[in-house]
């Protein structure tokens, strides 16, 4: 893993800070801390392709899971939610139906041995799996047999795919998540850290893999930028704005980064693309179709990362 490219200051940069403000949400404070992982995913459900949120949340009173599934036009949603508490073992394993446009579709989890790591999304031993017309249309979790044995149904033929990923992640100096930038290949472990306070100069370093692939000294002066990086040979675009850290009170801003597997697009693709270089705020626009090809290179990470005293 190595750079390729300088990050760029601040006041320069074009391209991440539109989509930051376009993406920031309600300010959270610590009263309010909520560790969220939200995951889009599309699916194909009853023939037609679906958009499948799924929200695990975790605070000091409760753990729970949502399911939502959307029509891409949004004509259309189903909220399904999951208590998990560590009081109600009994709801770590379950089965819900509903119907989607005239459609069975159930919802089977096992939750009970589910090992976290500190964060409200589980690692291993579980599953959660979501069926239509006899097929698993979307199956999480690393318990696949034990899914396929209790559903009765057969992988689906079109698997669904993982459309943008946004974590919402509270800490004092040093922020982590998880992610796979490419399905077929293993996960990364991604950390976030950060001195912005003290004599020196904040600085803030961004490693993947216990592997420092972004050292951003100075930071007062380039609190924005973006930089390409290779993890495993494969590009990497990794966006910051991390203004709130700075020059906003304590607890009431976000950093915000963005990862996205793949080379930047040159100036000509931007152009034929018609949005300037720009990401979509709703995240709709290139969804997987047949018709358009769109690949996992459109996936994206956001990661949130609130700073709390």
């Amino acid at each position: 893993m190595q750079t390729l490219s300088r990050s760029m200051r601040g006041q320069s940069l074009h391209e991440p800070a539109p989509f930051a403000e376009k993406i920031t949400e309600e300010p959270v404070t610590t009263k309010t801390a909520q560790s969220t992982v939200t995951c889009v995913y599309l699916a194909n459900i009853a023939t037609n392709w679906r958009k499948v949120t799924v929200i695990w949340c975790k605070n000091l009173m409760n753990h729970s899971l949502s399911i939502r599934v959307d029509g891409l036009e949004g004509d259309f949603h189903y909220t399904c939610k999951i208590d998990l508490k560590p009081w109600h073992f009994w709801s770590k394993k379950g089965y819900k139906s509903f119907e989607v446009e005239g459609n069975q579709v159930e919802v089977y989890w096992d939750l009970r041995s589910a090992k976290f790591g500190g964060g409200p999304e589980p690692c291993s031993d579980f599953y959660v799996a979501l069926v239509c017309d006899e097929e698993v249309v979307l199956l999480l979790g690393d318990m696949k047999k034990k899914a396929y044995k209790r559903t009765k149904s057969r992988p689906a033929i079109v698997e669904a795919l993982l459309y943008y990923k946004k974590e919402n992640v509270f800490a004092k100096k040093s922020f982590a998540t998880r992610v796979r930038f490419d399905e077929k290949r293993k996960e990364h472990d991604i950390v976030v850290e950060s001195s912005t306070a003290g004599p020196k100069d904040p600085e803030m370093w961004i490693s993947v893999d216990g592997i420092v692939l972004i050292h951003v000294k100075n930071l007062q002066w380039k609190f924005r930028g973006n930089q390409t990086v290779l993890v495993n040979m494969e590009p990497v675009q990794v966006f910051w704005d991390v203004h709130d850290w700075l020059f906003t009170s304590p607890s009431t801003g976000h950093g915000l980064f963005i990862f996205k597997p793949g080379a930047p697009e040159s100036e000509s693709d931007r152009e034929s693309n018609g949005n300037g270089g720009g990401l979509d705020s709703d995240h709709s626009s290139a969804y997987y179709s047949p018709q358009n090809n769109t690949t996992t290179s459109d996936f994206c990470l956001f990661l949130h990362a609130y700073k709390i005293e």
